[in-house]
Formats: structure tokens, sequence, C-alpha cells
């Protein structure tokens, strides 16, 4: 007897910890935009009784770089196609297309519970206020139920006969990285540079590398345009006189540091310049690294004398 009552409190708690839904729902909770999201999607019951042999979601507009978690004793096909326009992804990179419904194939009997996971990214560019539906299709031994009803404005979900799993999606708590480029172990932020007089043959870069990786690096120079080159300088005060001298060798970015090129201190000078630099213009730049090798960015033209990037702040 005591074994069976073991048995029974152990049951009565696995029931407790999985919500008593009626339809296959989104375990995992909110998405973040500008974020990877885990999906678990969860299969409560079968079709009346009878077992699931394949569960099949069609992923929403919006929802990228989506990769489905293999799971043992099912298989697992995917349809990929162009989305409807090209999002900015994770390090600089874009995405135009991708996996647009995903199909799991295997068997769950009615008696169990058992969850879907795939791996996603979700755009800045969706809005907190626009919910993204997952239909799915529960294909069973005797039947189906297709989870595909999407509410109009202001009705309740709940109220529906077979409801769509929905993502509620909540705005990055973390600053917004402008101009991020990804090279190796290599994070360079923000990079941007001020306008210039009519003349000028020189002008600042300004920037923030982060280092991710075990080893250093070296920012040593590089190029713009045509003929430009760009230097790594320092700024500093030696008795009470403002002095500028090239770093030789280049600038260490050592493993695990941030290091910020910002007026008065550590910055690029963009000399040779062919043209005056305008504001709200862009300078596509290559920069060179000892490791991570020749990096292409875009510096945004700030304003005469600016002291932050255009639209930002200094930190």
């Amino acid at each position: 007897m005591k074994n069976l009552s073991t048995l029974a409190i152990a049951a009565g708690l696995t029931a407790l910890a999985v919500p008593a839904y009626a339809h296959v729902f989104l375990q995992s909770g909110d998405g973040t935009l500008g974020a990877s999201y885990r999906a678990v999607l969860a299969v409560p019951h079968g079709c009346k009784a009878s077992a699931t042999t394949k569960v099949t979601v069609k992923i929403p507009e919006g929802m990228i770089a989506v990769k489905p978690m293999p799971k043992p004793g099912w298989s697992i096909e995917t349809k990929k196609g162009a989305y409807a326009k090209t999002y900015d992804f994770m390090h600089g990179m874009k995405a135009s297309d991708g996996v647009q419904e995903i199909s799991w194939t295997g068997k769950l009997d009615n008696d169990f519970y058992d969850e879907f996971v795939f791996t996603s990214f979700l755009p800045e560019s969706l809005k907190t206020d626009a919910p993204l539906y997952l239909p799915t299709l529960q294909t069973c031994e005797t039947g189906s139920e297709n989870w595909a009803e999407i509410p109009a404005a202001g009705q309740d979900p709940h109220a529906m006969k077979s409801p769509a799993p929905m993502l509620r999606l909540a705005a990055s708590t973390q600053p917004a990285m402008e101009g991020m480029v990804h090279a190796g172990n290599l994070m360079i932020t923000a990079p941007w540079t001020r306008a210039t007089p009519p003349g000028a043959k020189l002008a600042g870069g300004y920037l923030t590398v982060m280092n991710m990786g075990k080893e250093s690096d070296r920012l040593t120079g590089g190029s713009f345009g045509a003929g430009g080159r760009i230097e790594v300088h320092e700024m500093s005060m030696t008795d009470g006189v403002m002095k500028m001298r090239e770093v030789g060798g280049g600038l260490e970015i050592k493993p695990g540091a941030t290091v910020k090129l910002e007026p008065g201190g550590y910055h690029l000078m963009l000399l040779n310049l062919a043209a005056p630099l305008k504001q709200g213009d862009k300078v596509k730049a290559q920069l060179t690294f000892e490791k991570a090798g020749r990096v292409d960015v875009e510096l945004d033209v700030a304003g005469i004398g600016a002291s932050a990037p255009a639209g930002g702040h200094a930190h």
C-alpha cells in the first residue's frame, strides 16, 4: 500500500507541473525582441484518445533563423522559403529566407504529454503589441486537430475552440547596439566620425571593440574611399600640453576586454580625405586587425564638434 501511495503522490505532482491546457500551446513563455527564443511546443493529449503521429507547426513571419531540435524516436522535416522582407540578425547579419514549417513524425500515446522544441530569433523590428501565432496541425492515428484559429482584435483566445499557440513579445531591456559588426572573436560597435570643413584632409574616427576570445588581437589601421588611409592614434596630456601620436605596432585588444576609441583618447585618424565629410553620410572603411584580418565597417558622420554618434550619447 505504501508503494501505491507514493506512486499516486508522484503522479499527482507530475500532473500539477503541467498546465491543464486542452490544446497545443507554447510552454516557453514570452519572447524578447532582439534576442534568441527557444520555443517549446507542448502537446498535452491525442485526438479523442487517439495517439499523435505527427505535429506540424507553421512559423510566423518575423520569427527567423529557426532550427528544430532532434527528438529521439521522431523524424524531422522542414520546409524553407523566402521571408516577406529582409531582417536584421545578430552580429550585423541579414536574413532573407529560412525555415517556414517544421514537422515531427513519430508516436505519442494519448496517456502521455510531450514537448517539441526549436530555436529562433526575434528581430527588434517586430511589435510588442502584435503577438505571433504558430498554427499547429496535430495528426493522429484516428483524426486530427488543427490548432490554427487566430483571434480578432479584442477577442479572448481562450474562448476559441482551436486556438493557435500564441507568443507574446516583450521589448529588450538591453541597449541597442548600432553598427554592430562581428569579426572572428571581435565585436565592433557604433563606428562614427565627425563632419569636416571644406579643405580638411583628415578626420577622427571612433568605435568600441570587444574581444570575446582567449587571445589578444591588435587594431593596426585600415583604409577608406579612394586612397584614404587609417592610422590608430592616441591623444594625451603631457605637462599641460595636448599631444597626439600614432600607436606603434597597433592598439592591443586583450582577451575579455572592451576598448573604446573616443574623443580625447585612442581614436582612428582618417587621412587623405578626397572630399569633406557631411553630417548624415556614412563612410565605408576597412579596418585591419592582426588576427581578425580586414573588417568592413561603416562610420556614421555626426555634426562638426559632436561628442557622440548622431542620435547617441557618451558613456
